[in-house]
């Protein structure tokens, strides 16, 4: 008797754990591929909105265009020709999620204002503290994190240690491009 009782219990716990888990994407580089986890139950705005940009095919062909040491690698809006990509509307800042600016996250980069995201992210290239959720203010509200990179971290190593330059509006465009040739859920 406690054995078909604990089998079907053990079976549906399996199954709520399959359905429970967090979508991935894959993310196709000229200089390798990264596997993304995001955190779909964290930051679902975010996730809702980074997979439409990759269901309608927007990253596929933009380069990584800010890449600071050390810091962060950014990309999600300009194409090798440095002609930015067609964004959405922006998105509510879901900083305040529990979730920090670790090595290997990725986050929403935005402008000034809290709520300004659209299609722009970033890889955190080390602990990024200082861009974590204080408060509500446009100056404290931080970066939301709403991923991580499960597989291919020394890609970033090698995209983060490329030379950059200053080129127009870009204070750290690395020096030969480094292109997401697509990002697709697996």
């Amino acid at each position: 008797m406690f054995k078909r009782l604990i089998i079907p219990i053990l079976f549906s716990l399996l199954l709520l754990e399959a359905h429970a888990k967090n979508p991935t994407v894959l993310m196709k580089t000229n200089l390798g591929n990264l596997e993304i986890e995001l955190f779909e139950k964290k930051a679902p705005v975010t996730v809702k909105n980074f997979l439409s940009y990759v269901n309608d095919g927007t990253y596929n062909g933009t380069i990584f265009h800010r890449v600071i040491k050390d810091f962060i690698i950014q990309g999600g809006n300009y194409d090798e020709l440095l002609a930015p990509r067609k964004s959405k509307a922006p998105i509510i800042n879901e900083a305040n999620n529990g979730l920090k600016n670790l090595k290997g996250t990725l986050s929403m980069a935005r402008r000034v204002g809290k709520d300004t995201a659209t299609n722009q992210f970033f890889i955190n290239a080390r602990n990024n503290s200082v861009l974590d959720y204080v408060d509500k203010s446009d100056q404290g509200s931080g970066y939301a994190v709403f991923g991580k990179v499960i597989k291919g971290i020394d890609i970033i190593e090698k995209i983060n240690n490329r030379p950059t330059q200053r080129r127009g509006v870009f204070p750290k465009l690395p020096l030969k491009n480094i292109v997401i040739d697509s990002i697709t859920v697996k």
